[in-house]
């Protein structure tokens, strides 16, 4: 059984005397101060005194001094800054990264500010708990009136820091919610600027800067540091319509591409026949000029001759002309009236050459009017020029003896 000092001893089971118990602890704290217990023979007899128990205050009160200065021992942590408060109004130092000490309470505060930190705030929803990845949308916040009356869900994240903890602290009552009324102001001004159909296709436009300045007119101490749009879309009731404008847009571009594609496949090939056409138009051009003026410069030096010998002249053209005609014609003339001697006659010569002749003509035909392989074949099976020759001159040779 536990004994408490100052229980009597002729009474075990009775409660402990208080100024017993005092006087023993007073006689414990002088004994650990180096001071002396006092009188301890008769414990009962100074029972009458005990208003006169000295009490080590100055220890106690010194004591008490020690642990109220030591908390005003702080740290602040990389990258924070700590923000002290003298009977409630803000010192004008900051305290930097490191141990630091301040009067303590009720004469000095601090309040120490993580300045490096990356806060996020949500605009149109609020994500789930972490590992779910799921999000709650927030209509209130997310539809939001364009420029031709239409309404667009737009969902959009701010990410954002501190560059001022006195301001961030004490000039808004919640700068989160000064965050937020920035963020809804500078998108509704963007929105409200723009058509549904170009935000739908080239998005939102970087508002950070008017933001920015919108948070510096309140004077938070907020940076931003980037806005992110997570979905933009039509509303919910009308997001069929929609998809079906997007298809029929989609398939009007295929087809607008499309027809593209075999404009540049069938344009450069036509470009490239005119431009040939009109090479052997030129070619053409020049050829029936120059014969053209080889004809006149001829004829112009034939009227000349004729002018100075018309006979001569006359008679001249004219066996040029029988000699032109008769050399394409598979038929020798002989005259028989001047005498009766044999003559000799070079037929094979005369065949060849009258044979190679008609070739040369027929290939320039050919190559002035080209015909197709069926007409060429059906040629090919017919009987040349020069074998009709050969024949006609045998059935004369044959006749004429």
């Amino acid at each position: 059984m536990i004994k408490f000092p100052g229980w009597r001893a002729q009474n075990n089971e009775g409660p402990p005397d208080l100024d017993e118990v005092m006087r023993d602890l007073s006689r414990k704290i002088n004994t650990l101060f180096g001071k002396s217990g006092g009188n301890q023979s008769n414990p009962q007899s100074s029972r009458p005194q005990a208003s006169n128990v000295n009490f080590p205050i100055f220890p106690i009160v010194a004591l008490v001094g020690l642990i109220w200065l030591g908390t005003g021992f702080y740290i602040v942590d990389q990258g924070s800054l700590g923000v002290v408060q003298r009977f409630g109004k803000v010192a004008d130092e900051t305290t930097e990264p490191g141990p630091r000490w301040h009067l303590p309470y009720p004469i000095e505060t601090v309040q120490v500010v993580n300045m490096e930190q990356v806060r996020r705030l949500e605009v149109g929803y609020r994500s789930s708990a972490e590992g779910s990845g799921g999000k709650t949308r927030l209509p209130k916040e997310a539809l939001m009136l364009t420029e031709d009356e239409n309404i667009i869900d737009l969902q959009f994240a701010v990410q954002y820091n501190l560059k001022n903890a006195k301001d961030y602290l004490f000039n808004n009552r919640s700068t989160d919610e000064a965050v937020m009324s920035a963020a809804e102001t500078a998108i509704r001004e963007v929105v409200g600027k723009n058509k549904l159909d170009d935000l739908l296709q080239k998005g939102l436009a970087d508002t950070s800067e008017r933001m920015q300045a919108i948070l510096d007119s309140y004077k938070t101490g907020v940076k931003i540091i980037s806005v992110s749009l997570q979905s933009a879309q039509p509303p919910e009731q009308v997001q069929e319509a929609f998809e079906d404008v997007n298809r029929a847009n989609q398939d009007n571009q295929r087809q607008i591409n499309e027809g593209q594609a075999y404009a540049n496949d069938v344009i450069p090939k036509a470009r490239g026949t005119a431009s040939r056409l009109l090479a052997e138009a030129a070619g053409y051009k020049l050829k029936v000029e120059s014969e053209a003026k080889g004809n006149s410069s001829r004829f112009d030096q034939i009227l000349a001759q004729y002018n100075n010998a018309p006979e001569v002249t006359r008679q001249r053209l004219y066996l040029d002309a029988q000699e032109q005609i008769m050399s394409s014609v598979s038929k020798v003339i002989v005259d028989q009236k001047s005498g009766n001697s044999l003559l000799y006659l070079p037929l094979d010569k005369l065949i060849n050459a009258t044979g190679s002749a008609t070739v040369q003509q027929s290939q320039s035909m050919q190559s002035l009017n080209p015909q197709p392989d069926s007409t060429a074949a059906t040629t090919a099976n017919q009987p040349t020029a020069t074998d009709r020759t050969r024949d006609a001159f045998r059935s004369r040779d044959r006749e004429s003896r």
